[in-house]
């Protein structure tokens, strides 16, 4: 491998460095978000969660499948709570502390996706439900003849 050259840095560096340091600090603290929206998708093949600002700015997103939950397990009910659990842990330092909820589908993951944010500690402001329900829907096929 052979021998490691350490380069020292001058002082007018080491400022440059710190002033680095000090403007993310500052960035880190522009991110600090205590209310946001969740939209929970709950398909009978997956359960798909994410967390938005109130303009609709995305910040972190999650999914059953993407924790490495396969085949029909993904749509369970344990599933969603993981997924639940896995959202609030990428914003954790972020100082999330109400929510609004929109949820979306009829699978398994809706009541205990809900149930899993309440039990962390969130604060539900509004639960609502946009599944989209068809008012007529498509001409059903043509009787068969045998």
């Amino acid at each position: 491998m052979g021998k490691k050259r350490v380069i020292t840095k001058s002082g007018e560096d080491l400022s440059k460095i710190e002033e680095k340091i000090t403007t993310s600090q500052v960035k880190a603290t522009k991110a600090q978000l205590e209310k946001g929206r969740i939209y929970i998708i709950a398909s009978y093949n997956n359960t798909l969660v994410s967390l938005t600002k109130l303009n609709g700015e995305l910040i972190a997103w999650s999914s059953a499948g993407s924790l490495g939950f396969k085949g029909p397990k993904k749509a369970t009910p344990f599933a969603a709570s993981k997924v639940i659990e896995a959202l609030l842990q990428k914003v954790q330092k972020s100082g999330l502390k109400t929510v609004e909820v929109y949820v979306k589908g009829v699978g398994g993951g809706r009541e205990s996706s809900i149930r899993s944010l309440a039990i962390h500690g969130v604060n539900i402001d509004l639960i609502k439900d946009v599944t989209p329900i068809p008012h007529n829907g498509p001409k059903p096929p043509k009787m068969r003849r045998v």
